[in-house]
């Protein structure tokens, strides 16, 4: 019959069991290597991980900072373009008022000199001056209508004449007077004025074979005053002009054109300069709208052709220092003149003898005031604009001296964290293996 064990052999083998399992937890466990290759690798991930996430908010803060510093950068450049645009405007204002001044100074001064200084400033006696050219077409224009006034305008030939060159136009100086007609030269300033080519074709018409007619047009009428048109003579279409394109000076009663002054290499209007000569004449009130059938007066047509950007200067040495900023010519109040660009006009001044008449318009006292203190006025402004400009350049300088730096420690950071990189990418190698 089977016998079970007895207690002294059960109590040895659960001995030997529990001596067996303490042994097995306490010595067979750390054997155990890919587990802690495992925890290692964790570990190194994870601190990757979180310096990784420093690097890039670092990154990140260090891009926000170079853009606002940017940002700054740009309002005060735009703050800069703004200021000096002011500058430029009072600057053209401070030359206009300059200019004014002086004109009215030369008109309310009394002139002094031969008795031909004294004449020529009156539209009679420039209407004399053209009488004296008997057998040009302008001469024959001004006898008819001196020996029959209004009733000229109704002949066909002259309905759509405007007028001649010289008495379109009014300077209020008689040197610049001289200079101007001197420039433009006599047979421009005799020139005939037309609207349409419709005018300009009933001043001279032919005969089937190409020739002139002589029994028409301004022939026929010199013919019958027994003034007889000889040679050639200029006549000037408005229509067919390309007018000035620009805009106006604002609130100015002569339309004058808002031209640029001229600007040296640094930005400087040139000394001396006074103007440009399409500005300094003036103009009849009808005669500054609606001339051309286009509705431009003219200023921008006539006056724009005839001079173009032509510029004034004081002397000839403030003259000749300009001529970088030169392109279409200019005259100066002794005398210099340059034609156009590389072209000069030396030798005596030329007298020719039709000019601009002076405008009966004089600046009186009060004018004269009100003009200095406008002047002051334009003073202020500039004076403080230039703080306003010294003050935001350096600002500008402090912006992009924080941005250069700034951006120097983000290229310094971007090398030290490839530098980091590099050693992960070992230290993930190594820790695979």
């Amino acid at each position: 019959m089977f016998q079970p064990p007895n207690n002294s052999s059960n109590n040895q083998h659960l001995v030997h069991t529990k001596a067996l399992s303490v042994q097995g937890s306490s010595a067979l466990v750390p054997v155990d290597l890919n587990e802690n290759c495992t925890e290692t690798k964790d570990n190194v991930q994870n601190g990757e991980f979180i310096k990784a996430e420093n690097i890039i908010r670092h990154s990140q803060k260090l891009q926000d900072d170079l853009h606002t510093l940017g940002i700054k950068i740009k309002q005060h450049e735009d703050r800069l373009n703004l200021l000096n645009i002011e500058k430029s405007k009072l600057d053209d204002s401070s030359l206009h008022l300059q200019v004014t001044i002086g004109k009215s100074k030369s008109s309310s001064t009394p002139k002094t000199g031969n008795a031909d200084d004294s004449h020529s400033t009156t539209e009679e006696e420039v209407n004399k001056q053209i009488l004296q050219h008997e057998k040009t077409a302008a001469g024959i224009l001004c006898q008819v209508k001196t020996r029959h006034g209004a009733q000229a305008s109704l002949l066909t030939l002259s309905k759509d004449v405007v007028g001649i060159v010289a008495m379109l136009g009014k300077v209020e100086d008689d040197n610049l007077s001289r200079l101007f007609s001197e420039y433009l030269g006599v047979d421009t300033m005799l020139a005939i004025v037309c609207r349409t080519y419709e005018g300009v074709s009933a001043l001279e018409m032919y005969d089937r074979e190409g020739c002139i007619n002589k029994s028409c047009g301004l022939h026929g009428l010199g013919a019958t005053i027994g003034r007889a048109l000889d040679g050639r003579f200029l006549v000037i279409c408005l229509e067919s002009l390309r007018p000035y394109a620009g805009k106006f000076v604002v609130d100015d009663s002569q339309r004058k054109l808002d031209i640029l002054n001229p600007r040296l290499p640094n930005g400087e209007c040139p000394a001396g300069f006074m103007g440009f000569a399409v500005n300094m004449i003036n103009i009849d009130s009808w005669n500054l709208f609606c001339v051309t059938p286009s509705g431009y007066g003219l200023r921008e047509t006539l006056f724009y052709n005839l001079f173009s950007r032509l510029q004034v200067y004081k002397t000839r040495a403030e003259m000749i220092q300009a001529l970088p900023c030169i392109s279409d010519g200019a005259l100066s109040l002794d005398g210099g003149m340059v034609r156009s660009c590389g072209v000069f006009s030396l030798g005596n001044r030329e007298d020719v003898d039709v000019r601009f008449p002076r405008p009966e318009r004089v600046a009186g006292i009060d004018d004269q005031i009100e003009i200095e203190r406008q002047m002051k006025d334009v003073q202020w402004k500039k004076e403080k604009i230039l703080d306003d400009l010294k003050r935001e350049r350096a600002l500008l300088d402090m912006a992009k001296f924080n941005f250069n730096k700034k951006k120097n420690d983000f290229l310094k950071f971007l090398a030290s964290s490839s530098s980091y990189a590099t050693q992960v990418q070992t230290t993930d190698r190594y820790v695979s293996r």
